[in-house]
């Protein structure tokens, strides 16, 4: 089942305490005849998300075998100020014209060992 940015907090059970900072990896796919479209859609996201409370790091990265796929690599303060992120009109901005054009989402909350 593919996930959108907007299912995740309700599909992961927490492993971690509240306080401590949480990484983020998700990858994009999105659909080859959307790239041109969407690409500059991600990119926006980032200054936005960048000055949102607890953001530590916020970066995309671009696939050098399929331009298609793109890699975030976030660092959030704490698991409540990346859950306000995603709830912030940047991300529902991109969940709305990304709508029926991504091909694959894959979402990893992570702690720093």
């Amino acid at each position: 089942m593919m996930l959108f940015w907007n299912d995740v907090s309700e599909e992961m059970e927490p492993v971690m305490k509240e306080d401590m900072p949480l990484t983020i990896v998700a990858k994009v796919v999105v659909k080859e005849e959307y790239r041109e479209e969407l690409e500059p859609e991600l990119v926006r996201l980032l200054d936005p998300s960048r000055k949102d409370a607890g953001c530590l790091l916020y970066d995309m990265h671009q696939s050098n075998e399929d331009a298609n796929t793109f890699l975030f690599y976030e660092t959030w303060q704490n698991k409540g100020l990346w859950e306000s992120h995603m709830e912030t009109e940047h991300l529902k901005r991109w969940r709305k014209v990304s709508e029926g054009k991504v091909s694959d989402f894959e979402l990893l909350q992570m702690t720093k060992v």
